[in-house]
Order: structure tokens, then sequence, then C-alpha cells
């Protein structure tokens, strides 16, 4: 599975530590340096050219608003999540309007930015290549449109086993969505950025609850294997 390469910008050693081993206990991640202010970011940012950049604001030389802008005035192909403590209307603002992909606000928890990388994770994927995209692809892919992805009623929700939690599920009910045909656990891992296990859970939920039909293959020396379908395609 190829690994999304993050640059962390942090000035504060110990956030910048911690930030780390969050990212790194996300599948699908790799950490390939990281700098203590924006102008160090800058200019890693255009040597090592990372997938990712995770930002903070309040840096001594260049703080993470004129870094934003610099990588934007210098058009890297790079995308940007903001962690801060700055909270005010204004800077929030003026991060989104400069192409931030999400913002997270100091302190927080592991399962905020969890949940922020997982679905970066899809949306990248989902950038993959040439072709084009369907109105219901495009609402999951925009963070504050992702409720517009229906999971069947708000009572499956609310059921959902400890463990899962439903931004996954969504993003695996768009996954499936997706293909053309069924998939396995392992290439639903794959294409959200989580282990196999947990992706077999959330499809094993799906399936009792009627969202997607199972099929099992046989084929080759070995376990017979499971693979999944989304049963409406209109959802």
């Amino acid at each position: 599975m190829h690994k999304i390469k993050v640059l962390l910008i942090e000035d504060d050693p110990m956030v910048l530590e911690v930030n780390r081993q969050f990212i790194e206990r996300v599948e699908g991640f790799q950490i390939i340096d990281t700098a203590k202010n924006g102008m160090e970011g800058l200019q890693k940012a255009k040597e090592q050219k990372p997938d990712l950049i995770i930002l903070d604001i309040f840096m001594p030389e260049q703080d993470g608003i004129d870094t934003l802008k610099a990588v934007r005035a210098e058009q890297l192909d790079v995308d940007i999540i903001v962690i801060t403590a700055a909270n005010d209307k204004a800077t929030i603002k003026t991060m989104l309007q400069n192409g931030a992909l999400d913002y997270i606000v100091k302190p927080f928890q592991f399962e905020r930015l969890q949940q922020a990388l997982q679905h970066y994770y899809t949306y990248r994927n989902n950038f993959k290549g040439e072709g084009e995209l369907e109105q219901q692809h495009i609402d999951a892919l925009i963070p504050s449109l992702s409720s517009n992805i229906k999971i069947d009623n708000q009572q499956e929700i609310n059921a959902l086993p400890k463990g899962l939690n439903e931004q996954t599920l969504k993003q695996i009910v768009l996954f499936l969505i997706q293909q053309e045909g069924s998939v396995s656990a392992e290439e639903t891992a794959g294409g959200i950025g989580i282990a196999r296990v947990t992706a077999r859970r959330y499809l094993d939920f799906l399936q009792k609850t009627g969202k997607v039909d199972m099929d099992i293959q046989y084929g080759g020396v070995g376990r017979p294997i499971n693979r999944y379908i989304i049963s409406d395609k209109s959802s």
C-alpha cells in the first residue's frame, strides 16, 4: 500500500513529538521530515515534495498563515491540514480560503486527527488518474458535506459496535459505491487506509444491516475469500 508522505511543521518540540506519534499510528501515513518554523518548512516542502503538510500557525520567523500563502504562491502540489491553538474566525477563514483541507484546534483527541487523516486518504485516492466524479462522490470528499453519504438511517449509526465510527463507515460506503464489482476486506483496507481487520469489522456490520451483499469466492489454494458489493448504488 502506498504511504502518504507527511511533512510536519511545528515549533514546539513536545507537541511535534505527540503529533508525530499520532500520525504514525494511522496506517498509510509516513512522516518524511519535520520543521520548526514556516520558512524551514517551505524549503523542505520544495525539496522533498511531500503529499501532505501538517501545519501549525503560531511559529517564529514565518507563521502558518504566511507559510500556507507561500505554498500556494509557489504552486506546490501538496495538501495541508492545520493543527493549531488559533481558533478565531478570521484565522480559520483565511486558512480555509487558502486551501487548507481540514482545521484541528489544540488540544485535540487522537480520534479527531485519525478521522482527518482517514478522510484525506480517501480524498487523495479519489483523485488518482483521470476520469470524472459523480455529485455524491464530490459531496463525500468535502468534509462539511460528508454527512450527505447516506447509510440507511440514524438508528443504524447509533447501533454501531464499540470501536467503529460514523466517518469511517461513510468512507467505506463511498469506496464501495465507486467500485464496479465486489471487493475484499484487504482491498477495502487499502482503499481507505485502515487495517484489514478493521475494514472487515465495518464490512461485516454493513452486511448484517443489509447495506452490502457478501459473495464467497473460491479459487486456488487456501481459504475462500469473502467479497463485498454495495446493495443499493443509489445510497
